[in-house]
């Protein structure tokens, strides 16, 4: 075998990674260095909250000294007004936003990346019908939307969830719609057609990857708003109820103690803006990455 067939091999998608990676590290891939500070911030925080949680020396719903303590050395954020570690509370917290925020722009990537590849690939009357009722979701108040199905269905982080995957996916749809109807006509898709691939092959192989850019900078985008959207649901006692380390629910409980125990409502109140301000600034290092490569 000659040295340009060798060469020509495609390499393991595990060592492409590894090549991507070490890229990244060298130059940059092309982002500033603020950009590059805040994916590293992103990783470094998504890293903390998978390892620190089973690390705490105190359970999140356990009463572990006197109610509202001040910060010292052994709390460094205090208690909260039952006498629970607020650190413990907030980490629980953080990670539990991050993960809910993750599994509701997984459904709406699934769901609505499946809506729009049927429509975009199916054309016509169908197309027509889909997006249509994706401009029926996208018509709704999402947020009204959101609390009618939590109402209904009563309060819990489950059924919140529930309610904003159903009013986020829409995006998604038209996103992916967008993408496929950009791709079906091109050159190799018209090949991969001609030479007698099934529709499904088709799509899956040939037009439903040029769609992957788009949605993982729109993903990544979204990450900091559903997050706010969970903390507000939470605030109006949507969420999982007490003893839940949810930080939007948090925050309301500690607005009473807010002039005399600050820290109560604070510091779940920082974490919210920390996660948001950290997702917002990586999606978008993301987006710039993605475009420029």
């Amino acid at each position: 075998m000659t040295a340009l067939a060798i060469r020509s091999q495609p390499r393991p998608p595990l060592r492409r990674a590894f090549g991507w990676a070490l890229r990244l590290k060298l130059n940059g891939g092309g982002l500033g260095w603020v950009e590059r500070v805040v994916l590293c911030l992103a990783a470094l925080l998504v890293l903390m909250l998978i390892v620190l949680p089973p690390l705490l020396p105190y359970d999140p719903t356990a009463l572990v000294d006197q109610p509202l303590l001040g910060p010292s050395w052994a709390h460094p954020f205090g208690m909260d007004d039952l006498g629970r570690d607020l650190l413990s509370r907030v980490i629980y917290g953080m990670r539990m936003s991050l993960t809910s925020a993750t599994l509701v722009i997984a459904s709406g990537v699934v769901v609505g990346g499946l809506i729009g590849l049927v429509a975009g690939m199916a054309g016509g009357l169908l197309d027509a019908a889909l997006m249509r009722l994706t401009d029926l979701f996208l018509a709704l108040p999402g947020p009204l939307l959101v609390l009618a199905i939590v109402a209904a269905l009563g309060p819990s982080l489950e059924h919140t969830l529930i309610g904003v995957a159903v009013v986020w996916w829409p995006w998604y749809a038209r996103v992916v719609r967008g993408q496929v109807r950009a791709t079906v006509g091109m050159a190799h898709v018209e090949t991969a057609r001609l030479v007698g691939l099934g529709r499904l092959r088709i799509a899956l192989r040939h037009v439903l990857p040029h769609a992957f850019g788009p949605v993982i900078v729109t993903a990544s985008l979204d990450v900091g708003n559903v997050i706010l959207l969970l903390a507000s649901l939470s605030f109006l006692g949507l969420g999982s109820p007490d003893p839940a380390s949810e930080l939007g629910a948090m925050t309301a409980r500690g607005l009473t103690y807010l002039l005399t125990n600050w820290w109560v409502a604070v510091i779940p109140a920082a974490a919210v803006f920390l996660l948001t301000f950290i997702a917002n600034f990586a999606g978008d290092g993301v987006r710039d990455l993605m475009e420029r490569r």
